[in-house]
């Protein structure tokens, strides 16, 4: 196994990664405590990540469809694995370029590349969503006494952890 400088070796599986963030989550997954549990079998998560993407395959969710045949994915690396396996597309992304992010409806797979998009609907159409009610927390805490007056309500804090793209 040849490592190159800059690598992050997990010390417990061995498994390495170009980033310290990356490894620092990966390093979640070895922990006992799993503090997201799956509602529909009870599996535990340490990340809402991987808590996302798993409840997926009870879903049926798949927001990730290719353009030129009928496949769906759960995942985005998937789409991009299946386009280059099966179209031959190769998509090159330049160093630290991010791809497009799309919001997620996990309620009923309603996609939208626009934040305010995608809030009108979980509003509109599950209204007892947890997005929403952690996006309302969040909104509480943010204009409490210690942020601006009349600060208007923020679509991208409906997600907890916006460093991970889904």
């Amino acid at each position: 196994m040849t490592h190159y400088w800059g690598d992050f070796v997990c010390s417990v599986c061995h498994k390495i990664f170009p980033l310290q963030r990356m490894l620092t989550r990966h390093l979640k997954c070895h922990s006992l405590v799993k503090r997201h549990p799956c509602r529909f079998c009870g599996k535990g998560f340490n990340d809402t990540f991987d808590l996302k993407r798993h409840m997926r395959t009870h879903t049926g969710i798949r927001p990730y469809k290719c353009d030129l045949c009928e496949k769906a994915f759960t995942q985005r690396c998937s789409l991009e694995s299946h386009m280059r396996k099966i179209h031959s597309v190769h998509q090159q992304y330049a160093y630290r370029q991010r791809r497009s992010k799309i919001f997620v409806c996990e309620d009923c797979g309603y996609t939208s590349s626009r934040p305010d998009e995608y809030f009108l609907h979980v509003r509109q159409c599950h209204p007892g969503s947890p997005a929403l009610r952690r996006y309302y927390r969040r909104q509480a805490h943010e204009n409490s006494s210690f942020a601006p007056a009349g600060r208007k309500l923020n679509p991208y804090l409906l997600y907890s952890t916006p460093a991970y793209y889904m």
